[in-house]
């Protein structure tokens, strides 16, 4: 693979799709219609069988890869991996991307208008699940004429999308890529996500989730929910790398302004976060991933839970990722090898902590474009 041919997907253009039947969630509360974005790169083949569906994380969009215009810094979340010659080869796979339910890149989310109302839903949003997410990504695919996956990807949320797809729809699905996930949350990461709504919940500028109505943003909630995150989801050694105990001035100033370069680089990321995403979207997502636990109507028995699938899997995890550590991919692979699933799986030494999943890592993109090859195989 000569590195000159390898290229971004370049100027890229959201799509939606509109669905009026109505979609029952797993919470028992029933959307009565709703919209989903999406964006698409490379071509569908003539069979249909070249699709690879990208599940985003907790902040993520539909805005998988490329840019919208030719004056635009920003390329998508995933772009370092999806074009000509990269591994989800646009060459080979038509890939989706879509903003998934209750999301505020454009699908119906907490911030859209109910019908019944004309008021933003704002707190009268249901509370949605990675299965909910998975039935409407199945819609979409229906009407796409889409019948089966030849992967589904994702990496932590996405990663648990990915592996409930092979779930819901095992006969959709014909491989699963489940990247620095886990079968569902520690108790750890349970307190951190509560610890982040709760800065978003009792900001006084939340009013219950409704703060639409007041022309307000519960930004001091939005930036601290940010800061914690960004903190988890690097590793030590990833923050002593980049910043250390670099001081932002010559001198230490003996205040509580910004002192150190890790200071600076928190509220930055917090204010930017707290800019374009919505809080209340924030609190489903970080939910979402609360709830999902496949081997919870089976006794905690994961064996017996993944039982179903009949996907091929590659898992894959990172050393330094402590939010999603590598023994908790290994409990997937355990659970699937126990259903004489096939299973590739590579643990891979990296200092970013959670984020290597977003990172261009030479040797993560190896492993993911060796699997994707083989992918690219099967296809007729």
């Amino acid at each position: 693979m000569g590195m000159s041919n390898v290229a971004s997907v370049g100027i890229v253009t959201p799509q939606t799709a509109h669905f009026s039947e109505p979609l029952a969630l797993k919470s028992g509360a029933v959307l009565p219609a709703f919209d989903l974005v999406y964006e698409t790169y490379g071509t569908l083949n003539a069979e249909r069988s070249n699709v690879i569906l990208v599940c985003h994380a907790l902040s993520g969009t539909h805005h998988v890869a490329g840019n919208y215009s030719e004056e635009d810094k920003y390329p998508g979340w995933w772009d370092n991996i999806v074009g000509s010659g990269r591994p989800l080869d646009t060459d080979k796979f038509f890939i989706i991307g879509v903003n998934n339910l209750g999301g505020c890149h454009g699908s119906t989310g907490p911030a859209s208008i109910d019908p019944t109302t004309q008021q933003p839903w704002g707190s009268r949003f249901p509370v949605v699940t990675v299965e909910d997410w998975v039935a409407a990504q199945a819609r979409l695919a229906d009407k796409l004429g889409i019948q089966t996956f030849a992967a589904v990807m994702g990496g932590s949320l996405g990663g648990m999308q990915a592996l409930q797809w092979t779930l819901s729809f095992p006969d959709r699905v014909r491989h699963a890529l489940v990247i620095a996930a886990a079968p569902n949350l520690t108790a750890q990461n349970i307190a951190f996500n509560e610890v982040a709504r709760q800065a978003i919940i009792t900001d006084p500028e939340f009013h219950n989730g409704d703060f639409y109505a007041h022309s307000v943003v519960p930004r001091r909630g939005l930036r601290l929910a940010r800061m914690l995150g960004h903190i988890t989801y690097l590793s030590d050694d990833a923050m002593g790398e980049k910043f250390g105990r670099k001081l932002k001035h010559d001198a230490v100033k003996y205040s509580f302004d910004v002192e150190f370069e890790m200071e600076s680089y928190l509220r930055y990321q917090g204010d930017k976060f707290a800019g374009e995403f919505d809080a209340n979207t924030y609190l489903r997502m970080t939910r979402a991933l609360d709830y999902y636990d496949p081997a919870a109507q089976y006794n905690g028995d994961l064996s017996a839970a993944l039982a179903k699938a009949k996907a091929q899997f590659l898992v894959i995890s990172f050393t330094s990722d402590w939010r999603f550590s590598p023994a908790r991919s290994r409990e997937i692979v355990k659970a699937l090898l126990e259903n004489e699933r096939t299973v590739s799986y590579a643990e891979l030494t990296a200092a970013h902590g959670h984020d290597a999943f977003l990172m261009p890592d030479p040797q993560y993109h190896a492993i993911v474009n060796a699997y994707m090859q083989r992918v690219a195989g099967e296809i007729v």
